[in-house]
């Protein structure tokens, strides 16, 4: 499985942007995707999955903010991220867990297949 991110950049407070994450091997429709990012100094944690029905869940820091979703015919994982906030600034990796098709975890290890990642840079 192969996971390349893409449309980080940098942004003042209150802008946006959407990320992009182009899947191969593996069929972004028949199992849980999610979003990751990690600070410098902090722990990479879950911000948004997806499971294979439709299922959305977001951390409460980004709920009403980000918005994941997929294209299936372009087998492509998104990440439209609206009011961005200065601690929104993280890299931003998408992955792949094969495990799971409905419950959907936010635990990183849970995941086995992650991309490079994306740098997401916000400021005031």
């Amino acid at each position: 499985v192969q996971l390349v991110e893409s449309g980080g950049g940098s942004v003042q407070a209150g802008g946006s942007l959407t990320l992009s994450c182009a899947v191969s091997g593996h069929t972004t429709s028949s199992k849980c995707m999610g979003w990751f990012r990690q600070a410098p100094g902090k722990e990479r944690e879950g911000v948004a999955t997806l499971n294979a029905y439709g299922g959305e869940r977001y951390i409460d820091s980004v709920r009403g903010r980000f918005t994941i979703s997929r294209d299936n015919d372009k087998n492509t994982l998104y990440l439209q991220m609206d009011s961005l906030k200065p601690e929104d600034t993280a890299m931003y990796y998408c992955a792949a867990d094969l495990a799971h098709s409905q419950h959907c975890p936010f635990a990183p290890f849970a995941y086995k297949d992650w991309g490079q990642g994306t740098q997401v840079t916000v400021s005031l």
